[in-house]
């Protein structure tokens, strides 16, 4: 709540003289009753209404103010009606305001606030305009049942959005399809804006992974002017889209098996005025018909985009080759771990990336070698973690140049 906003209820308050309200703070703050939100608000004839935590105030409590705490004043129970958010308020972070209004709320019904429910409150989330992804790990607690839809639009409240929904794990569908819930609001279609680009997608039906930014930058920051890239894994356009608005590519063969994505990739060229630079081929793209078409190749399937390597032999041009984009989880798991320290830690994943590329890049050489009938030279030109996907697991790229050799 921002400053002069209604309520259409008021916040309990204990009412004072003015000469005595300083005391009052003081104890009411002292022993933990004093509701720090909001403002003390000054009233006529120089009196000043204390905000308290509701069905925190009892006969003792008074009898303390007036006998010890203040002898002589007297005082009794008020409404603030309209309060205004204390400064303290004012700057709490959404974690923070979440947890207060949840604790009220649970207050409000009767429900016991225990240090079980704390852990499992929402640490961190997904935030895509509107609406708001919490992880799988939290509200997981069966008393957040019994209060409903009241609680989602309490935190939809703390958080400043208006749809509330909920990530489990991914579906083993071969799609990687998400297992969002929405919790609030109607839909779950989203826009998300980044490095200029805009996405919309329904995040129940669509992934989209705020981890590869820094692999989405590069991409956007290649030279591809002229080039024809062939994306086999497009989804949504997580790189058919920088190729595109970026990169410079005269043309984007955009490849994708999953209906609800093809529907957000078709969206997504359009909203961003390249559409008539991108074809979109929907299905299985190892029943795709192009061949020796491609000047790069993207291939961002994780954990594997092995399956597509056959394809992407097949759709690199015949006479001068191209590039492919591998993307790969590799298990980076040292037996003798617990020994190591960082430096040889890393040092063994850098060995571990190294010898799954080497692997990768003579199975290549040979799939080119079998499918045109002639020498093939391949080298690797630059291998990088995208992000962690999992302990010892690491998610990596490798950009693999390949090129026949002539008269050979």
């Amino acid at each position: 709540m921002e400053q002069g906003d209604d309520r259409t209820f008021g916040v309990p308050a204990i009412l004072t003289d003015s000469c005595f309200s300083q005391r009052y703070r003081e104890h009411l703050d002292k022993i933990g009753i004093l509701d720090g939100r909001y403002r003390a608000q000054k009233l006529h004839e120089g009196t000043v209404a204390l905000p308290v935590l509701e069905n925190k105030l009892s006969a003792s409590v008074v009898e303390d103010l007036i006998g010890t705490v203040a002898p002589g004043s007297s005082c009794r129970e008020t409404l603030i009606m309209n309060p205004v958010l204390s400064k303290r308020a004012r700057v709490m972070s959404p974690a923070q305001m979440l947890r207060t209004n949840v604790y009220e709320l649970l207050e409000r019904l009767g429900l016991t606030w225990t240090r079980d429910l704390e852990r499992d409150l929402p640490h961190s989330w997904q935030r895509h305009g509107d609406l708001v992804v919490l992880n799988e790990d939290c509200f997981r607690d069966p008393i957040w049942e019994q209060l409903g839809t009241e609680l989602w639009v309490s935190v939809a409240s703390s958080l400043g959005v208006e749809r509330i929904a909920k990530q489990g794990r991914v579906m083993d569908d071969g799609m990687r399809s998400p297992n969002v819930t929405i919790l609030l609001g109607e839909n779950g279609w989203v826009e998300h804006m980044d490095n200029g680009i805009r996405y919309t997608f329904d995040i129940t039906k669509c992934m989209f992974s705020a981890g590869n930014i820094t692999e989405k930058q590069r991409v956007a920051s290649l030279s591809c002017h002229g080039e024809v890239v062939v994306d086999l894994y497009s989804g949504i356009g997580y790189f058919t889209l920088p190729y595109l608005v970026h990169a410079g590519a005269s043309f984007v063969h955009a490849c994708e098996w999953n209906p609800h994505a093809v529907s957000a990739l078709k969206k997504n060229v359009l909203i961003n005025r390249v559409s008539d630079k991108c074809q979109i081929h929907e299905g299985d793209n190892r029943q795709l018909t192009l061949c020796d078409v491609a000047d790069r190749v993207n291939l961002g399937l994780i954990p594997t985009s092995e399956p597509g390597y056959p394809v992407a032999c097949r759709v690199l041009k015949k006479d001068t080759g191209g590039v492919l984009h591998i993307h790969h989880n590799v298990d980076c798991y040292c037996k003798s771990q617990g020994e190591i320290d960082i430096a040889d830690s890393q040092t063994w994943r850098k060995k571990a990336w190294r010898k799954w590329a080497e692997s990768v890049e003579q199975n290549i050489c040979a799939m080119l070698e079998q499918i045109e009938g002639k020498k093939w030279q391949t080298g690797i030109l630059r291998l990088e973690k995208v992000k962690s996907y999992a302990p010892h697991v690491d998610h990596v790229v490798l950009d693999l140049d390949c090129r026949p050799l002539q008269n050979i």
